[in-house]
């Protein structure tokens, strides 16, 4: 059932860009064996390792990149004009945004993009990844149900 090849690719694919827990829980359930609440609860806390981790790189190669004149000069023709429109009302509301950004299970929606776009704009870190949180725990629950339920468990959506 859970040989350490099958924990490897659960993590990776929990952890890659694109994949994410959209690919892990499914491998998980599937080629893994996992319960739906193991594969839930592993994916969703892989997963959520990538926002500090990512927003711990953004944060240190920003500032290697900003004795940069070239990146200097770009990062601020379109990140800062971005930050200096957005940021009051994103300050407000951005955790609310980002969560459910990430909590749509579809590619290029998933912890990644949400904390890239979050770190770009100069949302607060912690809201930040509280938001991550809920948006992966949203996301993990919505992958998790239709494992768990197949596609014909959200029949009732389909009008007839």
């Amino acid at each position: 059932m859970n040989d350490i090849l099958t924990w490897l690719w659960v993590t990776g694919l929990s952890f890659l860009p694109i994949s994410e827990l959209r690919g892990g829980i499914p491998y998980a359930m599937i080629k893994g064996g996992f319960p739906w609440w193991l594969a839930f609860i592993y994916c969703v806390a892989i997963n959520a390792l990538v926002a500090p981790l990512l927003w711990l790189f953004l944060a240190t190669f920003h500032k290697l990149f900003l004795k940069s004149e070239k990146y200097k000069k770009w990062f601020n023709k379109f990140v800062e004009r971005a930050r200096k429109k957005l940021h009051a009302s994103l300050e407000k509301w951005g955790w609310l945004c980002v969560a459910l950004f990430i909590g749509i299970p579809l590619p290029m929606t998933g912890v990644w993009t949400g904390t890239l776009g979050a770190w770009a704009l100069g949302l607060d870190k912690k809201k930040t990844m509280l938001s991550v949180i809920i948006g992966v725990i949203i996301s993990g629950a919505i992958v998790t149900a239709i494992m768990t339920l197949g596609l014909s468990g959200f029949d009732f959506l389909v009008s007839k």
